[in-house]
């Protein structure tokens, strides 16, 4: 696996550090709120392999080593010291780069989260992963909106609508997915949360079927000192609740600065 990610850079002032989900990128997942937090700092946004322009590894991936080069390509991005968002499989990134690199880390910011994959989460990877396997990017697009978008988001399209975005996530799939989905199935960062001694804000996405809410709670629940915000989104929270999950951040990075 590289140890330098392809990324972007936007912004000055004190410094953020994406980590994005599985099967995702940084545009992908944090595309509509990059420019309004490059307002305010310095932004890096690297893509793990095989998202965006970062070479797709040859081997399976390992959380400490994607932890350790997400650091890396910031500090190399001559980003020292930051606030790190984590979304989704970004969440045990996220976590797992403040307890390796805790001189480094401001704050965490974790979105539509997870510790470890329950049952639930784990037969949804599964399925991920043998449709991805099969080649059916129609198919998993259909099981990714029915989970991850949220009820009240989803009843409210067209189908038309609805089609246009199951062919539209069909589209996008990176060629590093499979690793991406094998690394979520693996994760388990329970031991780390209460050695978080950074200020904290999890962000529960409340309609998510996805990763469901409680777990978020539980993530907040084990971090010292966390904040839990609720906010009405299924796992797509940048499309359903982009400025609601904007405002959360905003909160915490006043809180660091």
């Amino acid at each position: 696996m590289a140890e330098h990610f392809a990324h972007v850079v936007r912004g000055s002032g004190p410094g953020i550090l994406l980590a994005h989900g599985a099967g995702g990128s940084i545009e992908g997942n944090y595309g509509p709120i990059l420019d309004d937090l490059a307002r305010t700092h310095t932004v890096v946004g690297p893509d793990y392999p095989g998202s965006g322009d970062t070479p797709r590894s040859p081997e399976s991936l390992v959380l400490d080593e994607v932890a350790d080069s997400l650091v890396r390509t910031a500090v190399d991005a001559g980003v020292d010291r930051f606030t790190v968002l984590g979304y989704s499989l970004g969440t045990a990134v996220a976590v797992r780069i403040a307890v390796r690199h805790p001189e480094r880390v401001t704050g965490l910011v974790l979105t539509a989260g997870f510790a470890f994959p329950d049952n639930r989460i784990r037969l949804a990877l599964r399925v991920w992963r043998d449709l991805l396997a099969a080649g059916d990017r129609l198919l998993l697009a259909r099981f990714l909106v029915l989970f991850a978008a949220g009820a009240t988001r989803l009843n409210e399209l067209a189908p038309a609508d609805v089609d246009a975005a199951v062919a539209a996530l069909a589209d996008f799939a990176p060629a590093g997915s499979p690793e991406h989905v094998e690394l979520g199935a693996s994760v388990d960062v329970r031991a780390d949360l209460p050695r978080i001694q950074v200020p904290t804000l999890v962000v529960a996405t409340a309609e998510d079927g996805l990763i469901p809410p409680e777990h978020s709670r539980r993530l907040a629940d084990a971090i010292p000192g966390a904040e839990l915000v609720e906010v009405p989104a299924g796992h797509d929270v940048t499309t359903e609740a982009r400025d609601e999950w904007l405002a959360a951040i905003r909160s915490l990075l006043a809180r660091v600065r």
